[in-house]
């Protein structure tokens, strides 16, 4: 298929403008976002975000788990679409562009394509996916689950948040819930931008991470059980310390990820101590070790490591330990003809670029089980995300952009 000319560009002061346009909607305390899923604020994105398609001739889809989809037409009638899209939602403290960049990466493209009247052959459709977060409603990527049929949509329904509050009762309450069935529409191929999340492309002086794979993530809950008691009269040989316990868990946990440099990672984000009182020595602690590789058999060892090696530490220390798989999935490898479409616009457009395993979850990794998958990155400062200062320059958006749009439209095959 013929690729894009070189002088095919977006607008980047008009992608840009319109990220500061959607940043307005569920400000932060501190700069950045609070634009939940399904609250009053991520209605009031959709609902921006579908006036803009509508503007650029788009007619627009929603389907029952409230994913949206704006639709340009192809040519060819019996053509599959080409897909491009991400999430619109942020965590609690979140930043203007994870997320949303590749959600109005992909309204630029029909808007430079409308600019320019170029004609595809394939349709383009720009998706926001609903819940990709998993803030407020866990897991992450609960509607992508559903469209990939990862999971049911009665169990994405069912999903409350912190205030017994259902996923479905939500979704309806704030307007978005659609007639169409979720999963329906079939995909030619899929590209989904997005910030890096992480420090490479920065450190590396690139402008563009090709995405070829994306880690598998495994989260195994641990509860360590010991005896609270006073910490001022209970002498050291007679403690059953349980926050000792998972100190010296977690060295192991660290100690187990190095082992498989440079791509494994791990680490306990989520902790409870019990009775969490300053003069009390633990008696139970509660926490999630989060391990990370693109391989599925290193992930594999992590976990059966983590296990013989934790349940010794609590033997010797007297203590009783249990362990909960509670989420995860396997490694992604991205679709290699989209990768390469992706690679090649990089090359084309004289944008410096690397290839990157993506460190978090995203829409895309479920997409790639129903469809041809790849993902473009751009850099973010000092790798700082799911935090309100979260930056991006627009040089950067403009370069990850022109990118994504070389790739989707050479997938899309230019006509005439």
């Amino acid at each position: 298929m013929a690729a894009p000319g070189e002088n095919l560009r977006i607008d980047g002061q008009r992608l840009w403008d319109s990220l500061m346009d959607m940043a307005k909607i569920g400000p932060g305390v501190a700069g950045g976002n609070n634009r939940q899923t399904l609250t009053d604020e991520d209605a009031e994105g959709r609902a921006l975000f579908q006036s803009w398609c509508e503007a650029a001739g788009c007619t627009i889809g929603l389907d029952q788990m409230g994913n949206m989809f704006a639709q340009r037409e192809g040519t060819d009638p019996d053509a599959l679409p080409v897909y491009v899209g991400s999430h619109l939602d942020t965590q609690p403290t979140g930043g203007k562009y994870d997320g949303v960049l590749g959600v109005l990466g992909g309204l630029e493209i029909l808007r430079t394509l409308n600019d320019l009247d170029v004609k595809t052959k394939h349709p383009i459709v720009v998706t926001n996916f609903t819940n990709e977060e998993g803030t407020r409603f866990a897991p992450a990527m609960l509607s992508s689950g559903v469209f990939a049929g990862i999971h049911t949509q009665d169990w994405a329904y069912a999903k409350t948040d912190a205030a017994g509050k259902t996923f479905g009762d939500e979704l309806k309450r704030i307007g978005w819930r659609g007639d169409e069935e979720v999963g329906a529409r079939k995909m030619h191929a899929f590209f989904e931008l997005h910030i890096e999340q992480g420090p490479i492309l920065e450190a590396e002086g690139k402008a563009i991470g090709v995405v070829t794979h994306g880690q598998g993530l495994s989260w195994t809950q641990v509860t360590v059980m010991g005896k609270d008691s006073h910490t001022g009269s209970t002498p050291m040989p007679m403690r059953k310390n349980a926050g000792l316990g998972m100190a010296r868990i977690l060295e192991k946990v660290d100690e187990i990820a190095w082992s498989h440099a440079p791509h494994a990672v791990g680490a306990a984000g989520h902790i409870d101590v019990y009775p969490n009182s300053r003069n009390v020595i633990p008696g139970k602690v509660v926490f999630t070790v989060d391990f990370r590789s693109p391989d599925l058999s290193v992930i594999e060892d992590m976990e059966a490591r983590l296990k013989v090696e934790a349940q010794k530490i609590c033997d010797d220390m007297g203590l009783e330990i249990a362990f909960e798989k509670v989420g995860g999935f396997d490694p992604v490898a991205f679709d290699e003809g989209c990768v390469n479409a992706v690679r090649n616009a990089a090359e084309r457009l004289g944008y410096s670029h690397m290839d990157l395993i993506s460190g978090a979850g995203h829409d895309a990794c479920w997409v790639n089980r129903v469809a041809p998958t790849a993902m473009v990155m751009c850099p973010c400062v000092d790798g700082l995300s799911h935090n309100e200062a979260e930056e991006i320059s627009k040089e950067w958006a403009t370069a990850s952009a022109d990118v994504l749009l070389h790739a989707v439209v050479e997938t899309a095959q230019i006509v005439g």
